[in-house]
């Protein structure tokens, strides 16, 4: 049985101090939750702040982004040593906006992911189809080449130590969820690519979220599939009542 991890991507929102009192508040809120890895990701800005007020917190602490060099002429970016020392244990990489705004490939991802294994932070590795290559049917096309692409050379080992991220780019932010159905076909392709890629052993430990729009309403129903390992929350995650209420939703059903 794979532990369920949630995840909150807050995305370019809350300022050190509005990430505190949003901590404060899942703190309460989640306290006594067990069985479920949960994960908050604030921006840059705010993460030293969010760290302290994490302090003995059953929550941890991910940041949005990675870059591949530990130190240099680079400006603008954060490397692995920097997160580290604050207390940083995931990070998300490729996620769409980044691949859409600010034109990741997967070799930028593959590097970023190298990075992040080097320094003991969890990755999650986010792949997805927008709507046109969705509605020209080439979801499995685009899964496989993310996939592969932004995995390319990873031994078995490391790859366990990755945590995957399906996002149908069409449901961000738009309202719009895939279908518990629609979901858990696409995260049954990506584990068949991963046997395929590296093994079965591997394949069955990799944990896959789901990451398109996931609110209260909808989560149990995504999570309760097979092979859905639990979300990578936007816009639910920027309050804790409903970040809470998904979080809770996965305990419930790990302990049923």
């Amino acid at each position: 049985m794979r532990k369920p991890i949630i995840a909150g991507n807050w995305k370019l929102n809350k300022t050190p101090h509005e990430a505190i009192g949003l901590i404060n508040e899942l703190k309460r809120e989640l306290v006594d939750v067990e069985g479920v890895d949960m994960v908050v990701c604030p921006p840059f800005t705010a993460l030293a702040d969010a760290a302290d007020a994490l302090t003995e917190s059953n929550i941890a602490l991910g940041a949005q982004n990675i870059f591949w060099e530990d130190a240099g002429a680079f400006t603008g970016e954060v490397s692995g040593p920097m997160l580290k020392d604050l207390g940083v244990a995931y990070v998300i990489i490729g996620h769409s906006e980044r691949r859409q705004f600010f034109h990741e490939t997967n070799e930028t991802v593959n590097k970023r992911l190298r990075a992040a294994l080097k320094h003991g932070l969890t990755p999650i590795v986010c792949v997805g189809e927008n709507l046109a290559q969705r509605e020209a049917n080439k979801t499995f096309d685009i899964i496989k080449d993310h996939a592969e692409g932004s995995l390319s050379g990873l031994s078995a080992e490391d790859m366990k130590k990755v945590v995957l991220a399906y996002e149908p780019v069409w449901a961000i932010g738009t309202g719009k969820t895939a279908t518990p159905a629609q979901a858990q076909e696409v995260h049954a392709f990506i584990r068949q690519l991963l046997i395929k890629i590296f093994n079965a052993s591997v394949a069955e430990s990799v944990r896959i979220q789901y990451g398109g729009s996931v609110t209260p309403e909808n989560i149990a129903a995504l999570i309760g599939q097979p092979d859905i390992d639990g979300a990578l929350v936007g816009g639910a995650s920027l309050k804790a009542p409903s970040f809470a209420a998904i979080v809770k939703a996965a305990q419930k059903l790990e302990i049923s």
